[in-house]
């Protein structure tokens, strides 16, 4: 009784091993490949709990999020044949399992080595139509989606996607370094001169137009004045000319005693004229007359 109860126990484990082998559990972030006696029979498995035949079947699992690769600094040469040290890291997921197992074995190191040589083959292309100033002061993102369209249809043959591929820093060697930056130091010293000599120019413009406005504006208004100071001396003229007109004896007086005034107004004053002078008719009596 013992002996079959203790079968019974074994089965039950056995069936429970058995059962445990069948399945095979596949998380969010993995894609999974099913092997029959080391053949591909099922591939690209998304997450959950699967089944499988146990001693005939086996699993690998591997990672389906986005991965990086950071290249090692390398040094390329321009199109001067001048040497730039690059910095740059990509991106990467897996997208055909089957394809991404048969290229690299499933090993994520062979995987970005693999990507490495690549962004290595396409950096060296890349730099190689460029200048070290186009490559230093402007061409970095031209050169981005050079490498991104490169890489991507490469890396297709590795079952995976380029998400992204960035520089991070592109540094000169010190013997280049200074003659790069004087050569930059130079052409941005010829532009500041450029932009100094056609705002001196544009100033010049301005000022003389400034000094021809000033000039006509006050012609303008010296002749204007001169016009209504005429008008003005000729309603004064005949303003004086209706008042002389009506009492000349009295204008004649009255004109005499301001003179007077405005010649005696000091007593330093002093005047030498005859005694029968006109200036003094006015001082022998009424009218003029002795």
């Amino acid at each position: 009784m013992n002996h079959t109860k203790n079968i019974g126990i074994i089965a039950a484990l056995a069936i429970l091993v058995l059962a445990w082998s069948s399945l095979y559990t596949v998380k969010q972030w993995e894609r999974a490949i099913v092997f029959r006696l080391g053949e591909i029979v099922e591939t690209d498995i998304g997450p959950g709990l699967h089944g499988m035949v146990p001693f005939v079947n086996n699993v690998r699992k591997f990672d389906a999020r986005i991965l990086t690769v950071e290249a090692e600094a390398e040094r390329y040469f321009t199109v001067e044949k001048k040497n730039v040290i690059v910095d740059a890291f990509v991106k990467w997921r897996i997208i055909n399992v089957a394809d991404y197992y048969r290229a690299t074995g499933g090993d994520e190191r062979r995987a970005g080595q693999l990507l490495y040589e690549k962004i290595n083959d396409a950096l060296r292309n890349e730099f190689g139509k460029r200048t070290i100033q186009e490559v230093v002061s402007g061409g970095r993102a031209e050169i981005t989606q050079k490498l991104n369209e490169l890489v991507n249809l490469q890396a297709k043959d590795l079952g995976i996607i380029i998400v992204d591929v960035r520089i991070k820093r592109i540094d000169l060697p010190s013997e280049v370094s200074s003659s790069v930056h004087q050569r930059m130091e130079a052409e941005r010293g010829r532009v500041a001169r450029d932009f100094r000599s056609r705002g001196a120019e544009a100033a010049e413009r301005i000022r003389a137009d400034a000094d021809r406005q000033r000039t006509v504006t006050l012609a303008d208004a010296y002749r204007k004045g001169e016009v209504i100071r005429g008008e003005g001396d000729a309603v004064a003229a005949e303003t004086y000319a209706k008042a002389y007109g009506r009492n000349t004896e009295f204008y004649a007086f009255y004109r005499s005693l301001n003179a007077y005034k405005n010649t005696f107004s000091s007593r330093s004053d002093t005047l030498v004229l005859e005694p029968d002078s006109e200036f003094f008719k006015y001082f022998k009596g009424a009218g003029g007359k002795p």
